[in-house]
């Protein structure tokens, strides 16, 4: 059964010197020995305060917490699991274990800590709170599946599922990423009730909510180019078509009680029809040819799980693996062994 020392503590941190110091101290008392922090060129003693609280302090190489967090994944965990949360002591190392449990379980390869099941009064702004829940509601609809709080901080995985994920995000769509290509590569998700702290009065956010959410509804919409691309170019598709539609009504009622001609709105009309039907049919296509391809992986997958499983070490009686136990001489081997041992006596 894995315990605390087969799990790394990561926390992605920049000018958290005010909460630092008690998120490492609080997960160390608790047994958790692994603790890394790497920061993103902090200039207020964030990565001395770490240190002095007993984390393991890396210096990322670029900027923001997706390359943070890909460069920790990359290069500096080897521990087998991994629990991921922000350095501003929002969320609390006594829920660790029930974040780790999944994964211990063998029940999950990902876990999302659901920030809404206990957010504390001043933890979440209103704005942020109805910005989280457009999110996720648009998480929902375009990739297929309710991921409850895809922008949570606080995480749990497996490294091997992390290493299988293209990341690329640099700053807070990593988290947005991160869910859809677990949804997209079917690493087994799934989402556990969390308290939710409010920040520190002197800990300042690196948070800014228009930017940042309009990016994460960005990179949501961009990778459903790969992970349902029937929304992707279907929804442009509607759009083009519903506008050539109604631009086409336009000109036939001009054209039937005013007697006025638009050749042009005609052209521009029918254009967008034709793109529209083009890329409706693009998506229907670039649907069929993902699901086969899932279906396949899915194959190979299964068939080398089960070559994996043929090519297992034999197990002998007593228990030794990779040995195979002796069968018993026959009566008549032995004779002619003993046999044998007299002569060479004689």
């Amino acid at each position: 059964m894995p315990d605390r020392d087969d799990v790394c503590v990561l926390v992605p941190t920049y000018q958290e010197a005010e909460t630092i110091g008690k998120v490492v101290s609080g997960f160390r008392e608790r047994g958790f020995d692994n603790v890394l922090v790497i920061d993103g060129g902090s200039t207020d003693g964030t990565r001395e305060v770490a240190e002095d609280a007993g984390a393991r302090v890396v210096t990322q190489s670029g900027s923001g917490k997706g390359q943070a967090v890909r460069e920790a994944i990359d290069r500096h965990i080897r521990q087998p699991y991994v629990l991921m949360l922000d350095g501003d002591a929002t969320y609390r190392p006594d829920e660790a274990d029930q974040m780790l449990e999944p994964l211990f379980e063998g029940e999950a390869e990902h876990v999302i800590g659901n920030r809404f099941a206990d957010m504390r009064p001043g933890a979440m702004t209103r704005l942020n709170q109805i910005g989280n829940r457009i999110i996720n509601a648009a998480f929902s609809v375009i990739h297929g599946r309710d991921l409850v709080d895809i922008l949570s901080g606080y995480r749990a995985f497996t490294l091997e599922s992390a290493r299988r994920l293209p990341l690329s995000a640099d700053g807070f769509g990593i988290e947005t990423e991160l869910a859809v290509e677990c949804v997209k590569n079917g690493v087994t998700t799934t989402v556990v009730p969390i308290t939710y702290e409010p920040r520190p009065d002197e800990s300042e956010t690196n948070l800014r909510p228009f930017r940042d959410g309009a990016r994460i509804v960005f990179t949501i919409y961009r990778m459903a180019k790969t992970n349902n691309p029937l929304f992707y170019f279907g929804s442009v598709g509607t759009l083009s078509t519903l506008a050539g539609v109604l631009l086409a009504i336009y000109v036939a009622y001009e054209w039937f009680v005013a007697s006025t001609s638009h050749e042009v709105l005609a052209i521009v009309g029918a254009s967008a029809i034709l793109f529209g039907v083009q890329l409706l049919m693009f998506g229907v296509l670039s649907d069929m040819i993902v699901t086969v391809n899932r279906e396949q992986t899915r194959r190979i997958e299964r068939i080398a799980r089960q070559l994996g499983e043929d090519d297992s070490p034999t197990v002998d009686p007593t228990g030794q693996p990779g040995e195979v136990a002796e069968e018993p001489a026959a009566d008549g081997g032995s004779d002619e062994a003993a046999g044998d041992g007299e002569t060479s006596a004689d």
